[in-house]
């Protein structure tokens, strides 16, 4: 887990950043990847399914960056039990990651959970089927 202090770290602070005025909850996330940390906060708007979430900025972020690697993710939110990725977030996710790359959830006491994403989208579809 104290390798993953900064992910914490940063997944908290970007999370104050969150626009959320819809639904006043604030999500932060953070991946690592070779090339470094990479983040993203939820972003809503008035067409409410057209908002963004946390993952797929982060990812946004990473790829922007040069990297299409995920190493690690770790989500931060506070509620009151652990906010695990949407449907939509763990197949972005798993475009990137591999199906043991692990995944924490978090709120302001610190890591809740970890799992992995195989774990999050079993049976996940995959881009190779595509060829």
């Amino acid at each position: 887990a104290e390798m993953s202090d900064d992910l914490l770290q940063a997944a908290r602070a970007v999370r104050e950043n969150a626009h959320a005025p819809y639904s006043d909850f604030h999500v932060g996330a953070a991946i690592r990847s070779r090339s470094g940390i990479h983040v993203g906060c939820n972003v809503e708007n008035a067409s409410f399914p057209e908002g963004t979430c946390a993952e797929a900025g982060a990812i946004a972020a990473m790829v922007a960056a040069g990297d299409t690697e995920i190493l690690e993710v770790l989500i931060y939110a506070e509620a009151d039990r652990p906010v695990a990725p949407c449907g939509g977030c763990r197949q972005r996710l798993a475009e990137f990651g591999r199906p043991d790359t692990r995944l924490h959830l978090c709120d302001e006491k610190g890591i809740v959970e970890t799992t992995t994403l195989g774990a999050m989208l079993p049976l996940g579809f995959q881009g190779d089927i595509l060829k």
